[in-house]
């Protein structure tokens, strides 16, 4: 058996098989990440009779969530070009699978927003600008499909919060989904504390450590990281809503269960999106090193391809017509974010990269929080019945700016702004 590294990383040797180790711990960890977001979505009809909240106040506990990650993770993507991200992972993992199971001992709307709003944002703002730019670092040839694995984690996660955390709710109350998440992420943190690595800082360049103005100034004069930020947006927008709303579409406007609603809703979108995730990765890694915007004309097209997907979910009068104008949805979604953070990656410098994701993140998150809270006053000015078909179909406006945006960047500033990682460019050959 050879134990010879295979290869030496800013002067650290790791085991050959360390990047898929540390690919598998972050998947887990995206899983909870993410299923413990979409409990909330799952069990909302449940909450809602409990506490006695309308439907626009349980639309304002899921847009303040995305606001708060949205102020956070500038923070949190210019620690992670500074400070070790094994440890700002670690310790957000805790945080906020701490904070999800303080959410079941909520009794209002106060303590559900500061609950689950704020402390649960506050822990997750924090995970994604470290663990992006760590697989980064990990994977360079297979970045698009590890980033792909990553990103499936999301769809598995949500998919079994639907089910498990709808199954919970029916038979112990909706308080012991959030006990049982928590509880996992706990666990799941002290397994971090030990196997996680981080990799020591490229400072060969002698440019020593990033400063705020200088990170954030490269992001700022990117264009196309504007334009990738734009189609993020949109992605994110329309995500917002349909983890918080999409359950609760179904189940009212079919007369599903609650297990039934959150569990199929989820199940069918997000295992699409999975197939759209995995394909679009492979085929990113297999066509950009001859293509190199190969990535960009897959994202306009999984974008203009998936609006009248989601208009049509909206319309849709039949049970399966909505199952399947989901799960087309969820494929073309899977698709685009398949190559989110590696289309970002290739116009932004390594040392900079996860305040890039920070900057992304966050205007995403403060345009997409709205989007929850709108869907809530749609249903309260058109009626149980309408407002949210209504307005999921509304939402597909947001792809369609989302693949103009793309188109844009694909046609004028992609080449100029590329960034080469290739072992003859120079920190002084890349763009300004």
């Amino acid at each position: 058996m050879n134990d010879k590294p295979d290869e030496v990383i800013n002067g650290k040797a790791f085991h050959p098989s360390y990047k898929w180790q540390l690919l598998a711990l972050l998947f887990f960890t995206f899983f909870l990440h993410q299923g413990d977001r979409a409990i909330f979505g799952v069990v909302l009809s449940s909450i809602k009779t409990d506490l006695q909240l309308t439907d626009a106040q349980l639309g304002l506990v899921g847009s303040a969530l995305f606001f708060t990650l949205a102020l956070l993770v500038p923070v949190a993507g210019y620690l992670g070009d500074i400070w070790s991200r094994k440890w700002i992972i670690t310790i957000s993992l805790m945080f906020w699978s701490g904070a999800t199971m303080v959410t079941g001992a909520a009794k209002g709307l106060v303590s559900l927003i500061l609950f689950r709003s704020i402390a649960t944002a506050g822990g997750e703002s924090f995970y994604a600008p470290s663990a992006y730019s760590l697989i980064a670092v990990f994977h360079k040839k297979t970045r698009a499909f590890a980033l792909a694995i990553h990103q499936s984690s999301l769809y598995i996660g949500v998919i079994t919060s639907g089910f498990l955390g709808g199954y919970i709710a029916e038979m112990w109350g909706w308080r012991s989904a959030f006990y049982v998440f928590g509880f996992a992420g706990i666990v799941l943190g002290v397994v971090l504390m030990m196997r996680l690595k981080d990799v020591p800082r490229d400072n060969s360049d002698g440019r020593g450590r990033v400063g705020l103005k200088e990170a954030f100034g490269v992001v700022l004069r990117t264009r196309t990281a504007w334009l990738l930020t734009t189609g993020f947006v949109a992605i994110v927008f329309v995500n917002n809503a349909y983890i918080v709303w999409a359950p609760n579409f179904v189940q009212q406007k079919f007369n599903l269960s609650l297990t039934v609603a959150g569990g199929y809703s989820m199940l069918y979108h997000h295992i699409a999106a999975m197939v759209g995730v995995l394909i679009g990765g492979k085929l990113s890694d297999a066509m950009v090193p001859s293509r190199r915007q190969f990535r960009l004309q897959l994202q306009t097209l999984s974008m203009l391809l998936g609006a009248p997907m989601i208009f049509l979910m909206g319309q849709s009068s039949t049970l399966v017509a909505t199952w399947v104008t989901m799960a087309a949805m969820g494929f073309f979604r899977g698709l685009y974010e398949a190559n989110t953070h590696a289309s970002l990656f290739d116009v932004i410098e390594p040392r900079y990269r996860a305040s890039a994701v920070g900057v992304m993140t966050t205007i995403g998150f403060l345009a997409g929080s709205v989007s929850p809270l709108l869907m809530g006053y749609c249903r309260k000015v058109f009626g149980e019945a309408q407002g949210l078909s209504y307005g999921f179909s509304a939402l597909s406006i947001a792809y369609v700016l989302g693949g103009i945006a793309m188109l844009v960047a694909l046609k004028f500033t992609f080449q100029r702004d590329y960034y080469s990682e290739a072992p003859a460019h120079q920190a002084g050959d890349s763009k300004p």
